[in-house]
């Protein structure tokens, strides 16, 4: 039952360009979730960039997601463009949104309010279409409670929510899951 309303609510994000959030515990299917989400749009044909927030480094955040321009600071030798750049056209799938600080939620939030990112040291914006799929574990309606996560930012990314129930409640889904999992174990293994 549960997951008929995901697939029913995965279909409703494919055909529209709102900003959805995956809700679940670790290794419920949060990627997948989003993975879906863009191969069933009309975007599928356009990179699909998964990012984990709370892997990257604070220092490292804004030039990871926004991309930076030769120069704008030490070791900088090139142009690289950043995660919002290489989804163009595509899926940004923003995995444990909540662990982002401040900061970077209200950098993140300009970006999908004005649709448009300006990279690190640039001077001008560069005009972005993206669609955002976000994740998180955590109870960012809480976490909002307890000033930890910016409101605006939750309300821009909660337009459609996805609550996947944990493995646990979709006993029914283990034999499938064991079988998608020993196929890829075949594979490379060659047998």
């Amino acid at each position: 039952q549960a997951m008929q309303q995901v697939r029913a609510l995965i279909e409703k994000v494919a055909r529209s360009m709102a900003p959805a959030i995956v809700h679940g515990e670790s290794g419920t299917g949060k990627e997948l979730v989003a993975r879906a989400i863009h191969d069933v749009s009309a975007r599928a044909s356009q990179p699909f960039i998964a990012v984990n927030c709370g892997a990257i480094p604070e220092h490292l955040l804004e030039a990871e997601f926004f991309g930076y321009r030769k120069g704008a600071f030490t070791g900088a030798n090139e142009d690289r463009e950043g995660f919002v750049q290489a989804a163009q056209g595509g899926t940004l799938f923003l995995d444990e949104i909540g662990g982002l600080p401040l900061a970077m939620q209200s950098k993140l939030l300009r970006v999908i309010q004005e649709r448009s990112v300006r990279p690190v040291g640039a001077v001008a914006e560069t005009p972005i279409n993206v669609r955002i799929v976000s994740a998180t574990h955590k109870d960012l309606g809480a976490e909002v409670q307890a000033g930890r996560f910016r409101q605006d930012l939750f309300y821009r990314i909660n337009v459609i929510n996805i609550e996947l129930p944990p493995i646990r409640e979709r006993i029914s889904d283990i034999p499938s899951l064991a079988e998608h999992f020993l196929r890829g174990v075949c594979a490379e293994s060659n047998k």
